[in-house]
């Protein structure tokens, strides 16, 4: 039987609001407990929203020995601070990504973790889709011969130059916020980690931060991962695998609505085939599979901890590549 999971909230984002709250108060195994904010205000604003009895600081949410679980949705610069306390508060933490600005910080916070027996995981909500589960079985199967490439666009309309995402000393700008999706995705699709890779990097002049990236990364086996995420363009949430049988494309693949069904678009020698994906919340899907595994009640062996190294890993990367403006091998990030 499993045990409702007591979370408590550490930052009022968008994100919070719009997804990750909501999903918890669906969650089969995990409750709402506590929600910490900057601003009380806003806390005690949230606390209403989703009527939920306690509010405070972050401090506040650390403090309550209720909690069980942090989910740390604060700015990526402040990252590596509140997952360091919540592990010394012995809380289990889901971080929303980008995880960390660099692979140092990736590493403390995991060793940090590892002292305190507690778990921590990447908050890529897309990885429990089924639409994914999906495509890996199309894969498996051969449907689409042997994978040569995955290529992947996310794009954003224009947002204010007052958003977070613009501002450098909380760890904005487009990598970390967009260009870890299907760097992590081509990294899940081709079950591998990449040999190498070349980014570049566009940097808005006034406020210093990248705002568009072309991300080329080279695997095993003669695979192929091209990306490119922006602001200031058409929406897009897309990619696309091309084998040797056929092609596969996701026309929304990311951050998939809990209402849509996901279409995969199969293209092959023999069959072209609309599938529709029965609707869920993906963000509902993580959490239950986060408490699972603290309950061993989960069989995958998905290993978050891993997980979060080997991504910022290939993000510390890609920020080399661009700075030194040449193609940057894995094994060279220590």
């Amino acid at each position: 039987m499993t045990e409702k999971k007591n979370i408590g909230v550490i930052g009022c984002s968008t994100i919070a609001k719009n997804s990750t709250i909501t999903a918890i108060l669906n969650c089969n195994n995990a409750k709402l407990e506590h929600i910490g904010s900057r601003s009380k205000n806003k806390a005690f604003e949230f606390s209403k929203i989703f009527n939920c009895k306690k509010y405070g600081n972050y401090e506040d949410v650390l403090n309550d020995k209720d909690i069980d679980i942090v989910y740390i949705s604060t700015p990526v610069g402040n990252h590596e601070e509140w997952v360091l306390k919540s592990a010394e508060a012995g809380k289990h933490i889901i971080c929303e990504k980008s995880s960390t600005t660099s692979f140092d910080s990736a590493k403390k916070m995991i060793k940090t973790c590892k002292e305190n027996n507690v778990r921590l995981m990447e908050a890529f909500m897309f990885r429990f889709h089924p639409s994914h589960k999906k495509v890996k079985e199309l894969i498996n199967n051969q449907t689409l011969g042997k994978i040569f490439s995955f290529s992947s666009r996310y794009g954003f309309p224009p947002i204010s130059k007052d958003n977070i995402r613009y501002n450098k000393s909380l760890g904005g700008g487009i990598l970390n916020d967009a260009g870890c999706y299907p760097i992590n995705t081509s990294r899940m699709i081709f079950e591998s980690e990449p040999k190498g890779i070349l980014c570049n990097l566009d940097i808005d002049q006034e406020k210093q931060v990248d705002i568009k990236a072309s991300i080329f990364m080279d695997f095993n086996d003669d695979k192929y991962s091209q990306s490119f995420v922006g602001y200031d363009l058409s929406y897009e949430s897309t990619y696309r695998l091309w084998g040797s049988e056929g092609t596969l494309s996701l026309t929304r693949a990311y951050n998939i609505p809990s209402d849509m069904n996901a279409i995969l678009n199969l293209k092959t020698n023999k069959l072209q085939e609309k599938i529709s994906i029965e609707t869920v919340d993906h963000f509902e899907l993580m959490i239950n599979a986060f408490s699972n595994q603290l309950q061993n009640m989960d069989s995958t062996n998905y290993n978050f901890e891993d997980e979060l190294l080997n991504q910022a890993k290939v993000m510390e990367a890609a920020r080399v590549s661009n700075k030194e403006k040449r193609y940057v091998r894995i094994n060279e990030i220590k």
